[in-house]
């Protein structure tokens, strides 16, 4: 596994570096947006530790030059921590969102759960710990366990499921589970995030990320 930092603090970059190869990961440096971007066409990263605050470019232009061509799992670091800056750059395409300074046990987790995403998102089957999808059934399996989800509550935790520790926006959820004309009814969130919550007991978790989104996790 090869992780390319991207982020003009060299301090940031030494302690996430030896996080980083401290579970087996070879790692690469760039100190801004235009040497980052060289680096993901020539070394093609499995994942991108992206700062927003770069000295020869927005971090979210980088995000969206790299999203015309590169599906590479990106994971944003910044000290800005205000919601709306989350949402645009999960909309933009970042994987996850982890804001300085962080704890480094949560950002190896993070990476963990991108890149146990990247497995299987068009499969027939979606594995996540004790829960299987069969998405061509619509079946939940849940510790050898048929759950009894209706198509509404299926087709929200299929979408969470797809996406396995990472933050999907509300928007996102609206769009996938209800259909664009439903981007503003919050509240169905609220209610179907309830009824799995039920449903799937202290197995997993529905959390949810106040004002950004929902994503599922395994408790700890």
């Amino acid at each position: 596994m090869t992780a390319l930092i991207i982020d003009d603090e060299i301090q940031i970059r030494r302690l996430l570096r030896l996080a980083l190869e401290s579970k087996g990961y070879e790692v690469r440096e760039a100190e801004n947006g235009q040497l980052g971007l060289q680096a993901c066409a020539v070394h093609r990263p499995d994942v991108v530790l992206l700062d927003l605050g770069l000295p020869d470019m927005d971090g979210l232009e980088v995000l969206k030059r790299l999203r015309e061509w590169s599906d590479t799992p990106v994971l944003i670091l910044s000290v800005r921590d205000e919601e709306a800056g989350k949402i645009t750059a999960l909309e933009c395409g970042a994987d996850d969102y982890v804001t300085k300074p962080f704890a480094t046990g949560e950002l190896l987790a993070r990476l963990a759960a991108i890149q146990r995403r990247r497995h299987g998102n068009d499969a027939p089957e979606i594995v996540f710990g004790p829960l299987l999808l069969r998405l061509d059934r619509h079946e939940a399996i849940l510790e050898g366990e048929e759950l009894k989800l209706t198509p509404t509550e299926f087709a929200f935790l299929r979408a969470l499921a797809r996406h396995t520790g990472k933050i999907v926006t509300q928007r996102q959820l609206l769009r996938e589970v209800w259909g664009p004309q439903a981007e503003d009814q919050t509240h169905y969130l609220r209610v179907y995030a309830n009824f799995l919550r039920k449903k799937l007991g202290n197995t997993l978790l529905v959390r949810n990320e106040p004002g950004i989104g929902y994503r599922l996790v395994e408790p700890l």
